[in-house]
């Protein structure tokens, strides 16, 4: 079968460091990831199922690592070669349409008793990522023995798996695992206790994230300000409950202006209640940093890898700083009291009907156009797109297995 696969080669990741450095995405055409022609991957179970993607989406990890800048803290987390795509949108053998929840938890490693953390259903903290009968893999997509949404065909565990309802496109549905991350990331603020909100970035998870705010009400009485860079991306930020949409560069002022805020050289001296950073490099931490009040409150939503930034702000000003990565089960309070406890990918589902967040999907390739996909996923905000994925509808029923 047909599948984009990356191989353990130091020559070649850093040749992928160095091209996309020069231009973003361009680490596809030198670098560790290449179009292979391979078996599927065994089964590991009888609890686990054949996927055959329809949609497969790139998101910015995937980025990252075709052009070699991901984190080294991932490295005993990952398993070689790998096939990428933890977005996807596929067929069971029986024609059931799913979408994959990536994270390779305790159920789907065959570990019991579950951790502490899986048996609450926070499978985003499991602590058993390299244990089981699989090899290492923080998600589908990462792992040798489950394959991965870049192919014609992977596996996945019964408890990963999520019906798509007959009435979403494959458009919305591969939609609902970056939606998902929006929704865990939103609901991680720990109080929207002040009037100004600021989303930073508007690629797709900060579009996500303003549609998550508000079908959360957690920001209800709040001005939400984002920050975007593209015509298209802010016309977008306004539709999904942005109040107030700058550049990158104007939000300090927007900020001072919305909350009478005085300025302190490059900072403000008081600022936002909450940020949620949705770009994650050193300089939009750093702004975050700069525009948050004294006990605000920062969510890095955005894969930071390694930074630079000074966080004597965070001790002075006495700023939380919390991360939030995937999804798992969401407790979903109103004034402080528990009224709801769901699977964070069932909010996820409504919340891509409601918002219509399918219409992000900008752009859709073939597999043998990886490099013209890449390409354009890490320029999308300039050619007027959120996200691109790969479509492997043409060429699964070619390749049907």
């Amino acid at each position: 079968m047909k599948a984009l696969q990356v191989q353990r080669s130091m020559a070649r990741f850093a040749a992928a460091r160095v091209a996309g450095a020069l231009v973003p995405g361009r680490g596809a055409a030198v670098g560790p990831l290449s179009l292979v022609d391979i078996d599927p991957p065994a089964r590991p179970g009888p609890d686990w199922q054949r996927v055959r993607p329809r949609l497969a989406g790139i998101c910015g990890s995937d980025l990252a690592t075709v052009d070699a800048v991901s984190s080294r803290w991932f490295e005993p987390l990952v398993s070689f070669p790998f096939v990428p795509g933890h977005e996807i949108v596929g067929e069971l053998d029986d024609g059931t349409r799913v979408v994959v929840e990536p994270v390779l938890a305790c159920a789907a490693r065959g570990i019991h008793p579950p951790c502490p953390a899986c048996q609450v259903g926070e499978t985003q903290s499991c602590e058993h990522l390299t244990h089981g009968h699989l090899r290492p893999g923080l998600q589908t997509g990462y792992c040798a023995d489950t394959g991965g949404g870049w192919s014609i065909a992977l596996n996945a565990h019964e408890s990963q798996l999520h019906r798509v309802p007959d009435e979403l496109t494959d458009e919305q549905a591969v939609m609902v695992e970056p939606a998902a991350c929006a929704l865990h990331a939103a609901n991680a603020v720990s109080t929207f206790d002040g009037d100004v909100v600021v989303v930073l970035g508007a690629g797709t998870i900060g579009l996500a994230v303003l549609a998550a705010l508000g079908k959360l009400g957690l920001a209800r009485g709040s001005t939400i300000i984002a920050t975007a860079k593209h015509p298209e991306q802010r016309r977008l930020a306004t539709e999904l409950g942005a109040d107030q949409v700058v550049k990158p560069g104007e939000v300090l002022r927007a900020v001072r202006r919305a909350t009478g805020s005085m300025v302190v050289g490059d900072r403000l001296a008081s600022g936002a209640a909450v940020v949620l950073d949705c770009v994650g490099s050193a300089e939009s931490l750093a702004q975050a940093l700069a525009i948050t009040r004294p006990q605000g409150e920062i969510v890095l939503v955005g894969m930071a890898g390694e930074t630079t930034v000074d966080l004597t702000p965070l001790w002075q000003r006495e700023i939380r700083l919390t991360g939030a990565y995937a999804y798992g089960t969401e407790r979903l309070d109103r004034d402080g009291t528990p009224v709801d406890e769901r699977r964070t990918f069932d909010l996820a589902f409504e919340l891509v009907a409601e918002a219509g967040l399918g219409r992000l999907v900008g752009a859709t390739y073939a597999l043998d156009r990886y490099r013209d996909a890449l390409a354009h996923a890490a320029d999308a905000g300039r050619r007027g797109t959120v996200k691109v994925a790969f479509d492997l509808r043409a060429e699964r029923e070619r390749d049907r297995l």
